[in-house]
């Protein structure tokens, strides 16, 4: 019954083919707006650490002096040098990774071309396990290479690729700057939603490309970049020493009592250093995981969470345009449902049929809709911003997209097939 009933729709479409056209163009941008953004915001909002998101934490403290004017009650989103190493330290029991941002200067290869500028990321060597970072060739360096301050690094693929082609690089030296590093390890393709374990210079920009250990980056002097944040008189000469948050320290708690335990550590660390002259506030602490750090932060732009808004309103509207052409056109048609009810057509039969022509619009309406998205992500590619990268359509939205459109046609239908179905036959028998 369901193919008799497809079989009537296509040739009732064919009948009108402009209406038909309208109902599908207004379904079709409605969608093709609507899952733009929709699919912008899906992979702006993807866990960037699948399966370990909530044990991951990012500890804050207070160290800012008393006269020091602050905007609210929350400390600060970084760590002094002398605090992160502290808490480094003080707790060796857990997995944890210090880092900072820098942008380097790489020299390929005698005769390979030009140097150029790779976004580096100077941390220790638990950062690739912590954050689940794949390998293509070789490995993160160790511990004792972090407290020996060795000249080792692990690059991109990207990287890897552009400096020495297909052949293996591990053990083989990158230059930086004015110094050469060995190559440890070779990264396999990692760019994660969200560059959330470092969120100052913008949480959507490219991965790093260049990892290097933390002492080995300030030993040679390897050029930082990010947010600093002082107070008092700094010298931003000697970082390590001075009245400045610059570094970032994530931690690894597996469960809720190891989360309390810090948390308590936290505090306790606070009052000791306050004890000690260092801090001049009580104890101010947080430590939240990764979700809720990348929700306090709101990652997704504002003018993104707009346009998907108005994207979603302009959707309506398109639906709104729908019924109001399927209104007309059954309005059209009521001779013929008239006399299809005087033969004894039951009501049930022309809601079915309307109803299957809604769908059948809304499935045109959906594979239109794809294309206008595929469209607008790549407008959205175009765009200078820097979240443009990520604008790519996923196979889930691909499927959802025609089946929404489908699903949304066919309720927007059910008002105009019930108003077609109210229709008297003597009435419009009379009128013939």
């Amino acid at each position: 019954m369901l193919v008799y009933y497809v079989e009537l729709a296509a040739r009732s479409l064919r009948r009108t083919p402009v209406v038909t056209a309208f109902m599908v163009l207004a379904v079709g941008l409605g969608i093709g707006a609507s899952m733009t953004m929709l699919t912008l915001v899906h992979v702006m909002q993807r866990d960037p650490v699948p399966g370990h998101s909530s044990e991951l934490f990012y500890p804050q403290v207070e160290p800012r002096s008393a006269t020091a004017r602050t905007k609210d009650a929350e400390p600060p989103s970084q760590l002094t040098w002398i605090d992160a190493t502290n808490l480094m330290r003080s707790r060796p029991d857990i997995e944890q990774a210090l880092m900072v941002g820098g942008k380097v200067a790489v020299r390929p290869p005698q005769g390979q071309g030009m140097a150029f500028y790779a976004q580096a990321r100077y941390t220790s060597g638990a950062f690739f396990h912590l954050f689940s970072v794949p390998f293509r060739h070789g490995g993160a360096w160790s511990r004792e290479d972090d407290d020996m301050r060795a000249p080792v690094a692990v690059i991109s693929r990207t990287l890897a690729d552009r400096l020495f082609g297909d052949a293996d690089p591990v053990g083989r030296s990158l230059r930086l700057e004015d110094t050469s590093l060995r190559i440890v390890g070779v990264m396999d393709t990692w760019q994660p939603s969200v560059q959330f374990y470092d969120l100052a210079p913008g949480g959507y920009r490219h991965a790093d490309e260049v990892f290097v250990p933390l002492g080995t980056a300030r030993q040679r002097a390897l050029p930082t970049e990010g947010s600093i944040a002082c107070w008092g008189s700094p010298d931003l000469d000697h970082l390590e020493t001075t009245t400045c948050t610059w570094t970032q320290l994530w931690v690894r708690l597996r469960d809720a009592g190891e989360r309390r335990d810090y948390l308590d550590f936290l505090r306790r660390y606070s009052l000791e250093q306050k004890a000690a002259g260092r801090f001049e506030r009580e104890p101010n602490v947080r430590l939240r995981n990764l979700p809720e750090w990348l929700a306090y932060n709101r990652v997704v732009p504002g003018d993104v969470r707009l346009q998907t808004l108005l994207a979603l309103g302009f959707l309506m509207v398109c639906l709104v345009n729908t019924v109001t052409l399927m209104l007309v056109r059954y309005q059209r048609r009521r001779e013929e449902y008239g006399v299809r009810r005087a033969l004894g057509a039951p009501r049930r039969a022309i809601f079915a049929q309307l109803i299957v022509e809604s769908g059948l619009v809304g499935a045109c309406g959906g594979a239109a809709g794809i294309l206008l998205a595929v469209a607008g992500l790549w407008l959205v590619r175009s765009q200078p911003a820097d979240y443009a990268h990520l604008a790519s359509l996923d196979v889930g939205l691909l499927i959802a997209t025609p089946l929404a459109a489908t699903v949304l046609t066919i309720l927007a239908g059910v008002f105009p097939a019930w108003r077609a179905c109210t229709i008297t036959p003597a009435h419009v028998l009379k009128l013939q």
